[in-house]
């Protein structure tokens, strides 16, 4: 296990966000949880969205008055190659689950299991399937609360890998769900929670930026910032679909021959998968001069992204499967249209045809970014719509008052006081 260092945050920062009853819960129940200690647990501490929330929400709850840590998991590549199959399989990929990686899967969590002995936490919370099995290996300290908060969609798992997963998470104290119709049918948990990711309004991804600098930070990247741009910015997946994404924009382009596609996206420790799709993606790109596909190995910070996506006319993020989808409300954040795979927590994040577009085939994005190109206007309100919409669900300082609500219920249930699930 590896301790991860965090800048530090401004509670006060965020209150601008807030009406005056959130900020009073919020007051009261950091009082009611004084002196409770919270670790966060999950496998890499940049790339993805799991690092992208905890690199924001941990240093928040410090500033907040909690005592909160992050660590991560030690693991070699056999480790990381494993589990990047279970997350596939989790979300319904085909395939037989093997020996040999049920036991690299058990090796490396019970590796980590034993540097966690002296831990001393209130609240336990492990982050998706990779870490799932330290429950079984240290076994919880009279009091101590284990919570397995799941990131991806397991509404159809593959059979074999959701029931060796089950096993372990749930002997869990609570589960957090993006969804609820991310739950598996007949799945029993306890003290069963809705949260969904949120994004950071004062991380350098998402703080405001002016159109004109934006638009000069990307001429870094061969941008010609006179034409019609069009952005992913997301992992190169199997799931995330940047192959469908060319081939709709390479249908765009028949009627707009002067679009731009950027594919922007992070290269992720715990991805080893990340580089072929990679390698994929380029080859499907060709040498077509006006597809950019750009990565932190070629200079995108999160900065960049933010420029990317302040300067785009359009945001897409065109996932087969997803979780929640942190880009899509990051570009609603940024006042842009968002046309989204009909899928998973994207269908939470944008109102089909009022904030921006629900799309299930490559052929049907295509038309909704041409509807967007002929439609400035259309384009334009769809933006502020969802602008609002993010303001008003999917802030970080939200997803931390549904924490806070969920530490405090499991500690009046262990007092035998009856309190309501958080929700």
């Amino acid at each position: 296990m590896q301790l991860v260092k965090v800048r530090e945050k401004s509670y006060q920062d965020y209150l601008e966000y807030l009406d005056r009853e959130v900020v009073n819960e919020l007051d009261l129940l950091i009082e009611r949880l004084k002196g409770k200690r919270v670790v966060m647990v999950n496998t890499t501490s940049f790339g993805g969205g799991v690092a992208e929330i905890m690199n924001s929400m941990v240093p928040l709850m410090r500033d907040m008055g909690l005592q909160v840590d992050w660590w991560t998991m030690k693991g070699e590549d056999e480790f990381f190659h494993v589990t990047k199959t279970f997350h596939n399989r989790m979300q319904g990929q085909e395939g037989r689950l093997t020996q040999k990686e049920k036991s690299i899967y058990l090796r490396y969590n019970k590796l980590n299991a034993e540097l966690m002995q002296d831990w001393d936490y209130d609240f336990v919370v492990v982050h998706d399937p990779q870490p799932a099995a330290l429950i079984s290996y240290r076994k919880p300290r009279a009091g101590e609360k284990w919570i397995w908060r799941c990131h991806i969609d397991t509404s159809t798992p593959n059979p074999e890998y959701w029931d060796f997963i089950y096993d372990y998470v749930s002997q869990y104290d609570a589960s957090i769900f993006t969804m609820e119709e991310f739950v598996k049918e007949g799945a029993q948990f306890k003290n069963l929670t809705i949260i969904t990711p949120s994004v950071d309004p004062k991380s350098p991804k998402n703080q405001p930026l002016e159109t004109e600098e934006a638009k000069s930070i990307i001429t870094r990247f061969g941008v010609d910032i006179h034409r019609p741009l069009i952005t992913q910015v997301s992992r190169f997946d199997p799931w995330k679909d940047p192959l469908g994404v060319i081939d709709a924009y390479r249908i765009v382009k028949k009627e707009f021959p002067s679009a731009l596609l950027a594919l922007v996206g992070s290269m992720a420790s715990d991805d080893p998968e990340g580089w072929d799709y990679l390698y994929k993606t380029i080859r499907r790109a060709g040498e077509d001069y006006d597809i950019m596909i750009v990565t932190n190995f070629n200079g995108v910070s999160d900065l960049e992204v933010n420029a990317f996506q302040t300067a785009s006319d359009i945001i897409i993020q065109k996932s087969l499967r997803e979780g929640f989808g942190l880009t899509v409300s990051e570009g609603m954040w940024k006042g842009k249209p968002v046309i989204g795979g009909n899928v998973g927590g994207i269908k939470v994040q944008i109102d089909d045809g009022v904030n921006g577009f629900l799309v299930d085939t490559v052929e049907e994005c295509a038309e909704k970014i041409l509807t967007l190109l002929r439609n400035p206007m259309l384009a334009e309100s769809m933006g502020e719509a969802g602008k609002e919409k993010v303001r008003h669900e999917f802030l970080l300082i939200t997803n931390v008052l549904r924490y806070l609500r969920l530490f405090h219920s499991l500690t009046t249930e262990q007092e035998g006081v009856i309190a309501p699930a958080a929700k």
